[in-house]
């Protein structure tokens, strides 16, 4: 056994995730404001990281890492991105994806380069100004991404970049074609804290990750896999399975793989039954940010007196949404239709910069205006 240490988020993350990955203390950050609550004072010596995850579809889970994962998922990060670079730290560093660009530089060898206060176009800049190499990385989620976009002088900068990985939530496609057409190379990531961030890119496996579809559910193994949740066996022995002498974690996602791209369609619990008929809350909201003013698109469930359940969508444009919904009527047919589209002026965030689901789904549960 040894100790695990607690710090706070902004704190020397890298000297202690350093040493972590050394074979010292474990590291747990904590997210600004939070109280770590019952943490154990040890863990397994192979433990390096805990790491909470950020409860955007439900209650938040402690994540057990071992070294070995954490390493091999930054060096099959840096073969799949054509070698080691400078990173500039856009995301809270208490989450996986923080974390993981800290341990991609330290597996670089090279400082990564730290957004000074809140996340701003103009902070952003102001740190890719530094880059003291021409192997530039940067880590976002599609809602950074996007505010960058709207920036010229990010822009400008994006451009500069070897590579901008983009993960934590699906991106909608005009995000990246709007990224593409601007000459900046996205990357879009695929994976979770279970299996130490994102393991598959552009919808292929990086290093050893490993794909399978079981019943309609992404499986993924590989050596990146995390050991489990911190004092859950239950939902451990869930998720973590074995399979023909292989470990797999069970992503709780619906997709399909072609045995060389994996195609995520959305969560397998984020279907309704409206009317009777079955209506994948991911697959609306998929249909609805192809369509011209909705690029951001999110898709609820509401409940509903005549159908039981029924899709609402909330976006901060105003596009005319009489087409929108037709156009999802057309491709998933009419019970997929949203019963109504919220307009808000920003849509609720989470720390990682995920959206806000379960607030969003408040919002659609108030009576119509």
């Amino acid at each position: 056994m040894k100790p695990l240490r607690v710090m706070p988020s902004g704190g020397d993350v890298l000297a202690a995730l350093r040493d972590a990955l050394a074979g010292g203390p474990a590291l747990f950050v904590a997210a600004p404001g939070s109280d770590p609550g019952d943490l154990p004072a040890t863990v397994e010596q192979r433990v390096a990281l805990i790491v909470e995850t950020s409860g955007s579809s439900g209650t938040p889970k402690r994540v057990v890492l071992s070294t070995d994962a954490v390493l091999a998922n930054a060096a099959a990060s840096e073969s799949a991105l054509g070698g080691p670079g400078q990173w500039v730290l856009a995301l809270p560093d208490h989450y996986i994806a923080g974390l993981n660009v800290l341990t991609r530089s330290l597996a670089a060898e090279i400082d990564p380069l730290v957004i000074e206060g809140r996340f701003t176009a103009q902070a952003f800049v102001a740190a890719a100004g530094r880059f003291g190499i021409p192997e530039r990385f940067t880590s976002l989620v599609p809602a950074q991404l996007a505010t960058l976009l709207d920036d010229p002088e990010a822009r400008a900068a994006l451009r500069d970049f070897t590579a901008v990985l983009v993960g934590g939530q699906a991106t909608p496609r005009p995000l990246v074609e709007s990224a593409l057409d601007h000459g900046i190379r996205v990357v879009r990531s695929y994976g979770s804290s279970e299996t130490s961030g994102g393991c598959v890119y552009d919808g292929a496996p990086i290093g050893q990750t490993a794909v399978r579809i079981d019943d309609g559910e992404v499986w993924l193994g590989g050596p990146s896999l995390a050991d489990g949740y911190l004092g859950d066996p239950e939902l451990t022995a869930d998720r973590f399975v074995v399979h023909e002498g292989a470990h797999w974690f069970r992503t709780a996602d619906a997709g399909s793989w072609d045995g060389e791209r994996l195609t995520v369609i959305g969560r397998r619990d984020d279907v309704i039954v409206s009317g009777g008929v079955k209506v994948s809350l991911g697959a609306v909201e998929r249909v609805l940010r192809e369509q011209a003013g909705f690029p951001d698109a999110v898709v609820v469930a509401a409940a509903d007196a005549r159908w039981g359940q029924v899709p609402v969508a909330i976006t901060v444009g105003d596009a005319d949404q009489t087409a929108a919904i037709a156009a999802v009527a057309a491709v998933l047919g009419a019970p997929a239709r949203p019963a109504r589209v919220i307009r808000v002026a920003t849509l609720p965030l989470l720390p990682s910069g995920k959206v806000d689901r379960r607030a969003l789904a408040a919002l659609a549960a108030l009576p119509a205006d």
